[in-house]
């Protein structure tokens, strides 16, 4: 081995990253899947003022096959981390409605115990987009991408004179 130090295949805030990121592609494939192959439950959570529901329904579950894919590819990642973040916002009146009107889904629970974390989890979807799609790194450190350009920005320039 070189004199660099290895810190193993998987490990620290990279391979906290890529555990969430596969397992956000993972969640995304089976919904985008689900939403193009069985949409009935889906279609049945629009909120009544968003027109051509069975279109939207098939046009989310494209997204979030798109986004999913998207998220394990280099190039594509960062948009796709936040497009996946939109959809989450975008989708939640859906969620609000599916709560609210407690609309049976066939298996998911029509109780507040599972539609109170499922909204306050939501804002955890979008931060998990985010993160996996290398935003950010927030709580954890900054991002290369943002450390890097700090690195190679010059410091501030200030009108006073040197101190001696």
């Amino acid at each position: 081995m070189t004199g660099a130090k290895s810190t193993g295949a998987i490990g620290g805030l990279h391979g906290l990253r890529m555990v969430m990121r596969i397992a956000m592609s993972t969640f995304y494939l089976v919904a985008g899947y689900l939403h193009l192959t069985a949409p009935q439950g889906f279609v049945l959570i629009v909120p009544n003022y968003i027109p051509w529901p069975e279109s939207i329904v098939f046009l989310t579950g494209l997204c979030e096959i798109l986004g999913a894919v998207g998220l394990m590819i280099p190039a594509t990642r960062r948009a796709s981390g936040i497009g996946l973040a939109a959809y989450a916002v975008c989708v939640f009146p859906a969620n609000i409605n599916h709560a609210l009107n407690m609309i049976p889904i066939g298996g998911l629970p029509s109780s507040w115990w599972y539609h109170g974390p499922r909204l306050a989890a939501q804002p955890l979807i979008v931060w998990w987009a985010l993160f996996a799609g290398d935003v950010f790194s927030w709580p954890f450190r900054q991002s290369q991408r943002r450390a890097s350009s700090l690195a190679t920005e010059s410091p501030p320039q200030t009108n006073r004179p040197p101190e001696q």
